[in-house]
């Protein structure tokens, strides 16, 4: 494996910089690694193994194959996912990562399981472009979901209004979309164009990633960025729906800094313990209900209730609402399934500990 000098400012200063390295990761690594592992960045994983870039001499970079037996867990949410930080080992037996840095950042999504598991879609992000075409309606509550993920995850979300020369009216479009993303840069490009390209290569900052529907362009978008063809990419179907052309998570670093990871279509928007998301997402209907009369007011007909003033007022509107309170109720049922799941297994390895234990006390009196 490379390796590469010692610094007084970090453990590999120069060459993983670009990738996102800072001394801050110096103390982590140093509790999860030994002597013989060296930092690397995932890149790319597939079926237990993964590519990591790791530092090549004092000026340059490498990507190794690793395989992810030492750190592989049944939890999906504890397994590595591109933009992971790692300690890998090479020995005789090949390398492998021997452990994982904690996450800074993480986007995660409910799994498409039925055990309520979370999925990480993207760890130790900075920006989160939330792609959305303009050659079709945008649906208002899939984009409130994104976002929801999108803020859950402690990273910035960018709303990114793709194929705007193909909208017949795309600054409209924009001003209706902004109603459903408080706090949120809404930005319309065109990759064909290149329209917009420049303001969004400007915001996404540190490490970027691209989510959204497949077809959505977000291959395309990811081409023009990176400044050369990488990500393949196909036309949408007749139909309108999306053809799925990434397959897998990569990350690639920016010609102009920084790193960008491009991810598969995204079908499911599953929120996942994200309370905190939801809250910044429909920001303005937190804040009218703070001077609700009654602190439990559900917003339906309530006397006192400033939501519902709000709306009457035109101030609100009620696909908002609506939207807001369907978010709320799936994200406290898959919080309450997830919360039976954990008691289940905990459960489950008490009582494997039990037997254990049981029988190591009948050896001892055999």
């Amino acid at each position: 494996m490379p390796h590469s000098s010692t610094s007084a400012d970090s453990i590999y200063p120069r060459p993983l910089e670009a990738y996102g390295w800072s001394p801050e990761l110096d103390e982590q690594f140093a509790s999860v690694a030994d002597a013989s592992c060296v930092p690397g960045r995932v890149i790319r994983v597939d079926r237990g193994r993964c590519d990591v870039v790791v530092a090549d001499g004092d000026s340059g970079v490498s990507v190794v194959h690793a395989d992810t037996g030492p750190v592989a867990d049944p939890d999906p949410m504890k397994t590595p996912c591109t933009g992971d930080w790692a300690a890998v080992r090479a020995g005789a037996a090949g390398t492998y990562v021997q452990a994982l840095l904690p996450r800074r950042t993480a986007m995660v999504r409910s799994s498409a399981s039925q055990r309520s598991e979370g999925q990480v879609l993207a760890a130790n992000i900075d920006t989160i472009g939330v792609v959305v075409a303009l050659d079709t309606e945008p649906d208002l509550g899939r984009i409130e979901r994104f976002l929801a993920l999108a803020w859950e995850s402690g990273a910035q979300p960018v709303l990114v209004l793709t194929k705007s020369d193909l909208a017949e009216d795309a600054e409209s479009v924009r001003e209706t979309v902004e109603q459903a993303a408080p706090g949120v840069d809404v930005l319309v490009v065109s990759a064909t164009t290149d329209d917009g390209m420049d303001i969004l290569a400007a915001v996404l900052t540190g490490t970027s990633v691209l989510v959204g529907q497949s077809g959505a362009g977000k291959s395309t978008i990811a081409n023009v960025l990176l400044g050369r063809s990488v990500m393949e990419t196909r036309q949408t179907r007749s139909d309108g729906k999306g053809r799925h052309t990434t397959t897998t998570r990569e990350l690639m670093p920016l010609p102009g800094g920084g790193v960008l990871i491009d991810t598969p279509g995204i079908r499911g928007v599953g929120l996942y313990d994200a309370a905190d998301g939801l809250q910044q997402t429909f920001s303005e209907i937190e804040q009218l209900a703070e001077e609700c009369r009654f602190r439990d007011c559900e917003h339906i007909a309530e006397p006192g209730c400033a939501v519902r003033e709000a709306i009457d007022d035109g101030m609100l509107q009620q696909r908002r609402l609506d939207s807001y309170q369907k978010l709320i109720r799936e994200n406290q049922w898959i919080a309450s399934r997830s919360d039976a799941r954990l008691r289940q297994e905990r459960l489950k390895a008490l009582k494997t500990q039990g037997k254990e234990g049981m029988a190591n006390m009948i050896a001892k009196r055999g």
